[in-house]
């Protein structure tokens, strides 16, 4: 349903026979090849610039209490939608933003922003720095996932044993055997990067912007005709990711052979500290960025007057609240619905396809279940708008034309496999033999289910639970296209406001869509707590 559309053949919209009119107006668009590079390119920068930063922070503190001080502050970052990390960077960056006010007028002598383009520039910058900032936590948090798998202590032992610093002893050893456990989170990155719309309407640029951008403009162009182009658009979209994912898969064989000369070397100490500086400095500065950036949302939206260059406001005002809350409150309630409905469809989902894995006694790796499980990571490495409106047409020819109805379907979609994710791995470890313990008592699988498995996953699976919900409260794309722009959420009227808003109601908006999730994962972490404050086993399930 997005192929015919783009070869010209959609009855709905008139189009009877198949053409390849629309890709010759897709060609003729200005700016389309601009386009098309500053796409691929940040795809690809933006992933191996993350990629490189985790790795070598890993390297450099792995096991030391730096280390741990980072996975506590970076892991609430996760949480956090990238629309709002997207304005706090914006609010943080501006000409008029908190750097150029804190070095103003002293070290620049500026009574008045330089007119300078840093947001929203021509080269895409500030739109990768947005995205590296949000998908350094994302990697991080994926690496460390996958590193007891490993045993990363004992091999930096080894190799330290023959005289490597520790540095390098990680790099050659762990990083060899970690990258091919999170090859499906890089490429997630990749196809996301390439294709984001939300961020590059904040950051990137506008003449020409990002192809994803661009497609958005023709499917909601009045003029009814410019979405068989839409869809041709939406393809090559899909292109460019395919390219930039076998662009990457190039790129890996190459490293993978001027890697193993670099292991093979015999070089012990040669280049150890710079790495293992370089690592820390880079991460210290991207999460306090991310925080900054996150300070400055709330500081604009309680600011009163704000003469530049003073770093803080002469006064503070709830105005901007007062002001926004009305629209504030029905988009909350809507975005809460949605979230908390596709949620819990995913989580019962999940449930039931683990709980089946579990009594069947299928092992994750046979073939089947890895082929079902590719399947439900798809719509991750697939460019969101190549598909979201061929969606929708297969919803509307089926009848299902209640546009909350087609938002909460289409935030399943992608909430269902970040919810797999975070409940698989604690399900499948879960202790057998709790289970045979209550078979031997006459207990039924249903009842032991909701008796022992469940009250002892409960940790597990309202960290599901707040994974989910942070992600769709995050959703812009699936919300705008399927929704037909009637279902505001806090996600779509924060990105609205980005093309000429007030600073102030931007603040307001975008804090609110920051700390939606956040109140999630306080409650995944808190409740559990509460529940066995006074059953001192349960303590090891959160």
């Amino acid at each position: 349903m997005a192929v015919l559309p783009a070869f010209g053949y959609l009855p709905a919209l008139g189009g009877q026979a198949l053409s390849l009119t629309p890709w010759q107006d897709l060609l003729a668009q200005p700016g389309l090849a601009r386009s098309v590079i500053l796409s691929f390119t940040t795809g690809l920068v933006t992933t191996a610039v993350s990629v490189v930063v985790v790795l070598l922070f890993l390297a450099g503190v792995a096991g030391t209490r730096l280390d741990r001080w980072i996975q506590r502050l970076v892991s609430p970052l996760l949480s956090v939608p990238h629309a709002a990390a997207a304005f706090g960077l914006a609010f943080l960056i501006a000409p008029s933003g908190l750097i150029a006010r804190f070095v103003s007028p002293g070290l620049t002598g500026w009574e008045r922003p330089p007119d300078w383009q840093i947001v929203q520039d021509p080269w895409g910058i500030s739109l990768m720095a947005g995205l590296i900032l949000k998908e350094l936590p994302f990697l991080l948090l994926m690496s460390l996932a996958m590193l007891p798998q490993l045993d990363p202590v004992r091999r930096t032992q080894m190799a330290r044993s023959l005289g490597y610093h520790p540095t390098l002893a990680w790099l050659k050893v762990v990083t060899p055997a970690l990258y091919p456990l999170i090859r499906l989170p890089i490429f997630a990155v990749i196809a996301y990067a390439s294709s984001v719309v939300d961020v590059a309407m904040i950051l990137g640029p506008t003449m020409p912007p990002t192809l994803a951008v661009s497609i958005l403009s023709w499917f909601h162009d009045p003029d009814l005709s410019r979405r068989f182009m839409a869809s041709a658009g939406a393809l090559l979209q899909l292109g460019v990711t395919a390219m930039a994912l076998l662009t990457w898969w190039m790129l890996e064989r190459g490293i993978r052979y001027l890697g193993y000369r670099w292991v093979m070397n015999g070089h012990r100490r040669r280049g150890d500290a710079m790495l293992r500086n370089t690592g820390k400095i880079l991460i210290l500065l991207a999460t306090l960025t991310a925080f900054i950036g996150l300070g400055s949302l709330a500081l604009n939206s309680a600011a009163g007057f704000w003469h530049f260059p003073d770093l803080l406001p002469q006064g503070f005002t709830p105005r901007h609240w007062q002001h926004a809350l009305p629209e504030l409150s029905v988009s909350l309630i809507t975005t809460l619905v949605v979230a908390i409905i596709s949620t819990l469809a995913a989580l019962i989902l999940v449930l039931a396809a683990l709980e089946n894995e579990q009594r069947t006694g299928r092992r994750p790796s046979e073939a089947r279940l890895q082929s079902a499980q590719g399947l439900l990571y798809l719509p991750l490495i697939v460019p969101q708008i190549a598909f979201l409106f061929g969606l929708a047409v297969v919803l509307e020819s089926l009848g299902i034309r209640i546009p909350s109805v087609m938002v909460v379907f289409g935030h399943l979609l992608f909430v269902l496999p970040y919810v797999f994710l975070a409940l698989s791995e604690a399900y499948r470890r879960f202790d057998p033999r709790w289970l045979h313990l209550a078979a031997s008592l006459g207990t039924s699988q249903n009842a032991a289910f909701w008796r022992i498995r469940f009250p002892m996953l409960l940790g597990p699976i309202l960290t599901a639970i707040a994974v989910g919900l942070a992600i769709s409260i995050g959703l812009y794309l699936p919300t705008q296209l399927l929704g037909a722009g009637r279902l505001p959420t806090v996600t779509t009227e924060a990105v609205a406001l980005a093309a000429g808003g007030s600073r102030r109601i931007i603040g307001v908006w975008a804090l609110t869509q920051a700390c939606l999730p956040l109140l999630g994962f306080i409650l995944a972490l808190g409740l559990p707590r509460l529940l066995w404050a006074r059953r001192q086993g349960m303590k090891g399930t959160l």
